[in-house]
């Protein structure tokens, strides 16, 4: 939920706020995101995807700001187990997030991944997705975006999806 609210919204201490937010947006259309299940029917990911103006901190941000007035929509996080890394799922839940978009009528799709070949991650850093990901994916970096006190670099990364 940080993406969808400002930092006037309350900050760390509203996480049963956040989540009864979270449950009331999983009954509109778009949902705020996917999830992937495992064979055994439980919860191994989450992507969150949506029109880029439903991220309110995102849309205020001066570090990613709009690039221009196309209405993209965003994917802003992952999550996947610890037991089902490095299997490939968010290259899935990343085609997913797209196809979601894409079938929504999204023109473009951005993301804000960080470049893990420019320092080393830690696991923190590593929920908006990595840059290799996306670029496999077929996305292109639009703009670097400027943090020097970021232990990697982070991309906005787009894919537009019209012809």
């Amino acid at each position: 939920m940080t993406w969808r609210t400002t930092g006037s919204d309350g900050g760390r201490d509203v996480a049963d706020s956040n989540r009864e937010r979270l449950r009331a947006l999983a009954d509109r259309d778009p949902a705020p995101g996917l999830i992937a299940l495992d064979p055994d029917g439980g919860a191994v990911g989450w992507v969150s995807v949506a029109p880029r103006t439903d991220f309110a901190r995102l849309e205020r941000s001066r570090v990613r700001p709009r690039l221009d007035d196309l209405p993209v929509w965003s994917i802003v996080c992952f999550v996947i187990a610890r037991r089902a890394r490095r299997q490939g799922l968010a290259a899935h839940l990343l085609q997913a997030a797209v196809e979601t978009a894409q079938a929504h009528g999204a023109p473009a799709v951005e993301a804000y991944p960080v470049d893990t070949s420019t320092g080393r991650p830690t696991s923190p850093t590593l929920y908006t997705g990595t840059l290799s990901t996306f670029l496999r994916a077929g996305f292109r970096v639009v703009r670097e975006v400027d943090s020097p006190q970021a232990t990697v670099s982070r991309m906005i990364v787009r894919l537009d999806l019209t012809d």
